[in-house]
C-alpha cells in the first residue's frame, strides 16, 4: 500500500484566502462572521454569515469566462491552484491520467439559478442563458480544475451536503494508497449565501438568528441557537509520499485513515445514538492502525446547533470509549468560518494538517457557556501550544451521510 501526503493547501475562506493570511486568522481567532452584506436581508431573521470577502476571480478568469462561471467554481479553481503552485510541481513527470481531480459541493451553482429562473419566469424559456446548465452543475469545479490543470485521471463530484469535503478527500487518499493515482487534487467549495438559501435553510430552523457576530456560531455552547452560513473552498493536494519525498517537496502531513458511513435514520437530524457517526470514526483509526488513546485533537463537525453537538458528543464517546473521550482536545472551527457547507471538509483538513505540523491547536473561539450535554473538552478557554501526533475530521451531511479522515504528523 502506498502512503499519502499533503503537499499542498489552498483556500478560499472568510477568514483569508492564501495560506498565510488564512492560517494566521486561525491561529489569532479571528472570526469571519459578519452582518450581511450585498444582500438584502431586511426581510429575512437572518442577520450575519460568514461571507468570503476581498476575493478577486480576476486572478484565475477573465472577463468573459466570469460571465458563465458561477461563484462556486471561481472559489474552487482559484484555492485548486493554489495547491497546486504550494506543493511546487506541475507534475509533469507523470502520466497525466495517473493525477486526478476529485473536488466537489453541497449544493452547486445556486447564484445561477438565483440569476436564471427569474428570468425565465419573467421573459420565458428563451432567455435562460445557454451557459445555465453547465454554471449549475456541481461536478463542473472538478472538470475546470482539471481543464486548467491538464490532470487527466479520476475525476468526479462527491455531493454528500456539509460531508463533501471530506468525501473528496477521503476518495482521493483511498485512490492514491491502492495505487490507482499518483496525486490528486481533492477539496470541496460552496457559494450559497443568496436570499433564496438563506430562507430555505431558516426555514427548516436550521440558521441562528443572532446578530451578534461573537455569539452567532458557538459550537458546544448552551446558548447556541443555529448555524451560521459561510462560503468558499478548501482544496489538497494529495500525492503519493515516495514521490513526494523524491522531488523534496514540503510534506504538510500524512493522511492515514478514512471512515465513510450512513446513519439510514433521517433527512436532516443525526442519529440520536451516534452510531453511524462513531463508526466512521472507528473506521479511520483502525485503518491507521492506531488506538483511541493516540488521537489528540479532533475538529468536531460542530456547527452550533443543538442535535448535532448533543449526538457528536455521544459519538465521540462511542468511537473512542469514555476515558479517551474525556482526554481527547475537541474544537469547532466553524466558531470562526461558519459553516462552509460542502466546503467545510476540506479546510477543516487543511487546519488540522496544519495543527499537527505547528503543534498549535485551535480552540471553539466565541463558545463560553457550557452544556452539561456535550461534556468533552471543547477547549473554551482558548488554543494551545503542543505537539500532537494523531488528529480526526469530522463532517456529518443532511441525508446522514458521515465521513472523518484521520491525519498524522509528519515525521519522515
Amino acid at each position: 500500500m502506498n502512503r499519502v501526503v499533503i503537499t499542498g493547501i489552498g483556500m478560499v475562506s472568510p477568514i483569508g484566502n492564501n495560506k498565510e493570511t488564512f492560517w494566521n486568522n486561525v491561529k489569532n481567532g479571528v472570526c469571519g462572521i459578519r452582518p450581511i452584506e450585498n444582500i438584502d436581508v431586511s426581510d429575512l431573521p437572518v442577520k450575519v454569515a460568514a461571507q468570503v470577502l476581498d476575493f478577486d476571480p480576476l486572478r484565475c478568469f477573465d472577463k468573459k469566462e466570469l460571465r458563465r462561471t458561477d461563484p462556486f467554481t471561481q472559489y474552487a479553481v482559484d484555492a485548486a491552484l493554489q495547491a497546486v503552485e504550494d506543493c511546487g510541481t506541475k507534475f509533469e513527470d507523470l502520466d497525466p491520467y495517473r493525477i486526478g481531480v476529485i473536488v466537489g459541493s453541497g449544493i452547486g451553482g445556486f447564484h445561477s439559478t438565483d440569476e436564471e429562473f427569474p428570468k425565465f419566469l419573467a421573459k420565458g424559456p428563451r432567455r435562460v442563458s445557454v451557459f445555465y446548465i453547465p454554471e449549475m452543475i456541481a461536478n463542473m469545479a472538478a472538470g475546470t480544475i482539471a481543464i486548467r490543470t491538464g490532470f487527466k485521471g479520476v475525476n468526479y463530484a462527491p455531493v454528500t451536503a456539509c460531508a463533501t469535503g471530506s468525501h473528496a478527500i477521503g476518495e482521493a487518499f483511498r485512490n492514491i494508497k491502492h495505487g490507482y493515482l499518483d496525486a490528486c487534487v481533492a477539496g470541496g467549495s460552496e457559494a450559497a449565501i443568496i436570499r433564496f438559501s438563506i430562507a430555505g435553510f431558516d426555514n427548516m430552523q436550521a440558521l441562528t438568528h443572532a446578530t451578534d457576530p461573537n455569539r452567532a456560531s458557538i459550537p458546544f455552547d448552551a446558548e447556541r441557537s443555529g448555524f451560521v452560513m459561510g462560503e468558499g473552498a478548501g482544496i489538497v493536494m494529495l500525492e503519493e509520499m515516495e514521490h513526494a519525498k523524491k522531488r523534496g517537496a514540503h510534506i504538510y502531513a500524512e493522511i492515514v485513515g478514512y471512515g465513510a458511513t450512513g446513519d439510514a435514520y433521517h433527512m436532516t437530524s443525526p442519529d440520536p445514538e451516534g452510531e453511524g457517526a462513531a463508526m466512521g470514526m472507528k473506521l479511520a483509526y483502525q485503518e491507521a492502525g492506531i488506538t483511541p488513546d493516540q488521537i489528540d485533537y479532533i475538529n468536531a463537525h460542530g456547527t452550533s446547533t443543538h442535535l448535532n453537538e448533543k449526538y457528536e458528543t455521544i459519538a465521540i464517546k462511542k468511537a473512542l470509549g469514555e476515558e479517551a473521550a474525556y482526554k481527547v482536545m475537541v474544537s469547532s472551527t466553524k466558531s470562526l468560518t461558519g459553516h462552509m457547507l460542502g466546503a467545510a471538509g476540506g479546510i477543516e483538513a487543511i487546519i488540522c494538517a496544519k495543527a499537527l505540523e505547528e503543534g498549535f491547536v485551535p480552540g471553539t473561539t466565541n463558545s463560553s457557556v457550557p452544556d452539561p450535554e456535550c461534556d468533552l473538552n471543547n477547549m473554551f478557554d482558548g488554543p494551545v501550544e503542543k505537539d500532537i501526533h494523531y488528529a480526526l475530521s469530522n463532517s456529518l451531511g443532511f441525508g446522514g451521510h458521515n465521513a472523518t479522515l484521520c491525519l498524522k504528523k509528519y515525521e519522515g
